[in-house]
């Protein structure tokens, strides 16, 4: 097999050599309970609080704004049931998101749907974007929050959600993003997207898996998902992980730092991907709109075959790449992102996503495409489903 090319960099992320050095005095020489006082406790702290300056910095907010979690999943939880918790206090029980959220904010909506609560889900264009007067028309007088990510994490399209933000605030109803696949990845102003609340997750910015970031702006307050310690001003309890806090706060300041640099790099990447792919591929076509897109996503369908003989296909030859969500790869339904902007099943199911960072290369592009150029007409020849469509 040939070297490993990875193109997953959607589903998580290799950590980088500055962010392992800066993590690794916190894993082995430094360590300190936070909350213990004395001097290596007060250092471990120090760390904290250098973390939690480096993300205010990369959300343009406070640092007292900025709360360190366990994941996204855990701050996309606990911005989606601490808002419906707090908020149904004053009677207001209707929340609204998108069609394709991600699984962290969908199955928070379904269990409250459980608990009373009535959930309105928002459809999105065939281009793959949610319209602010959808939201706006959707909300209530009895609507506590609005939940829309900032950035699909399957076809990487862009959302609107400074102009959600500014409906929402008129309104007086919280805004949540689930931002974790835009951070790192797009400029994230807190104050200029008028967002409440906003969830990240290192492990999709070369920074180290399970440790995430909930910024929750002043003055909103929801319900405490963890009880336990005062720790994280009291709001959110257990004993820091603070290597994972130092980890996700450099690297999230070296993702603002060289983004610029790194985006023009994956667009040219994508680009000359999708370019080629659509050309001398008869049938396949790109999901999501061509612009408003995460500059390292290429969403991209193969009518006629399934996604998971690609994906073996590809790995035989060292491709990495994904059918969509790693959160949902052990799951045979076709993606409900892909079906919610309007694909067919069997379209669904033969669709790829190649999403790219700042280590590929245009000969690994290359690579992928001289081997997709091969793989795809061979497999197709021996699909009925296939021969059907030409017909």
């Amino acid at each position: 097999m040939s070297e490993l090319i990875y193109l997953d960099n959607a589903a998580t992320t290799p950590v980088s050599d500055e962010v392992f050095d800066a993590m690794l005095p916190w894993l082995r020489d430094h360590y300190g309970n936070p909350s213990s006082h004395y001097s290596i406790g007060y250092d471990s702290k120090q760390a904290i609080d250098t973390a939690r300056a480096q993300v205010a910095a990369a959300l343009h907010c406070l640092p007292a704004e900025v709360y360190f979690t366990g994941c996204g999943t855990e701050s996309d939880n606990w911005a989606i049931k601490g808002a419906a918790l707090r908020m149904a206090d004053k009677g207001k029980k209707h929340l609204i998101t998108s069609a394709f959220e991600h699984h962290a904010v969908l199955h928070t909506m379904k269990a409250l749907e459980k608990l009373g609560f009535e959930v309105t889900c928002l459809p999105v264009s065939r281009a793959g974007l949610v319209d602010p007067a959808d939201v706006e028309a959707a909300i209530r007088p009895d609507t506590a929050l609005v939940s829309i990510m900032a950035a699909n994490n399957e076809i990487g399209t862009i959302q609107p959600i400074a102009e959600i933000g500014a409906i929402c605030r008129k309104k007086g109803v919280w805004l949540h993003t689930d931002a974790v696949q835009a951070a790192g990845n797009i400029p994230l102003d807190v104050q200029a997207m008028q967002v409440d609340m906003l969830s990240l997750s290192a492990h999709k910015f070369n920074g180290p898996k399970g440790c995430g970031a909930l910024y929750i702006r002043r003055g909103v307050l929801p319900v405490n998902f963890m009880e336990g310690g005062g720790q994280e001003n009291r709001r959110r309890a257990g004993t820091e992980n603070i290597a994972g806090i130092v980890g996700l706060g450099r690297a999230l300041e070296i993702a603002v730092r060289d983004m610029d640099k790194r985006a023009a790099h994956e667009k040219q990447l994508r680009d000359y991907v999708v370019e080629r792919v659509l050309r001398n591929i008869p049938g396949t076509h790109l999901n999501g709109d061509a612009e408003k897109r995460l500059p390292g996503n290429a969403n991209i369908s193969f009518p006629g075959l399934e996604g998971e003989t690609i994906l073996l296909d590809l790995d035989m030859h060292g491709i990495c790449a994904s059918t969509g969500s790693a959160c949902n790869s052990d799951s045979l339904d076709p993606s409900h992102v892909l079906l919610s902007i309007g694909l067919a099943h069997e379209e669904a199911h033969g669709t790829m996503r190649f999403s790219f960072g700042p280590q590929n290369t245009m000969e690994e592009a290359e690579r992928l495409c001289d081997v997709l150029e091969e793989v795809i007409p061979r497999r197709r020849a021996m699909s009925p489903v296939w021969n059907t469509l030409k017909k």
